[in-house]
């Protein structure tokens, strides 16, 4: 059966452009032709076509293509692997490539103004996830709070955040004592703890009282990259950020009535 070059166009998703550039490189040459002088393809055109497309996809080039297809000799498997190997080696550069492109966007998503080293010796493994970071921004963009924050982040410098860093290292560790020990989360140590943190956010970000709080102390309790700003993985436990959740909203109960 043969078929016209708008009809193999169709098949194979390809131009008819394309086609008759693979003919005019004798890559691809239609077996047959009308008796009105036009291209017509047979199966076997299709078959090589098809081929074709296949090499194309990973990336070779034409005149490789026309020398696994044309040369018997030719290890085609070999061809394969060395195509394999510079595919795996893009793809590092791609994932590399990637990862300063996030850890860019990071930076105006977070608003925090340093250095990837300075980033690394401030945070340690402290990290900020930017699918998070992008979502909260868009969550709480109209938000004041959210405004004033991202804008006291972006001011302070590295020796602002190493204070902050240093702060919340020791408070990380009073609250993971306070858990590991089973001091209730609606106790009075735990409740100091919230209350500290709490604090902390004032200080160095935007003035937090006790609803802002609990929503902030829900969205760790519900979204594990919130918590790992807060509390590393490898310093997690299970139930940790609920056992937060709870002394926080205990803490919002016992604050009633108290200036913020």
């Amino acid at each position: 059966m043969s078929y016209s070059v708008g009809q193999v166009s169709g098949f194979a998703g390809v131009t008819v452009r394309t086609l008759h550039h693979y003919d005019k490189a004798g890559l691809l040459s239609p077996s047959d032709r009308s008796p009105a002088g036009y291209r017509l393809y047979s199966d076997a055109d299709l078959a090589r076509l098809q081929q074709i497309l296949f090499y194309r996809e990973l990336g070779f080039p034409l005149d490789e293509i026309a020398t696994i297809l044309e040369d018997p000799q030719a290890n085609a498997l070999d061809q394969l692997r060395a195509r394999h190997r510079l595919l795996n080696e893009q793809i590092t550069k791609l994932r590399r490539l990637v990862e300063v492109a996030e850890q860019a966007m990071e930076v105006q998503q977070t608003g925090v103004r340093l250095t990837p080293e300075e980033r690394f010796e401030v945070f340690g493994e402290v990290a900020f996830d930017l699918s998070y970071a992008t979502e909260a921004n868009l969550k709480w963009q109209h938000s004041e709070g959210h405004q004033r924050s991202m804008a006291r982040a972006a001011a302070h410098s590295k020796e602002d955040w190493a204070q902050i860093m240093a702060e919340a290292a020791a408070w990380r560790q009073r609250l993971t004592t306070a858990f590991d020990a089973s001091e209730p989360a609606d106790g009075e140590r735990a409740m100091d703890l919230a209350e500290e943190h709490r604090r902390h956010i004032s200080r160095w970000f935007t003035p937090c009282p006790t609803d802002m709080h609990g929503r902030i102390a829900d969205d760790f309790a519900a979204d594990p990259r919130a918590f790992a700003l807060l509390v590393p993985p490898t310093e997690q436990r299970p139930g940790l950020a609920s056992y937060l959740r709870t002394a926080v909203h205990a803490n919002a109960v016992r604050q009633s009535g108290t200036p913020q």
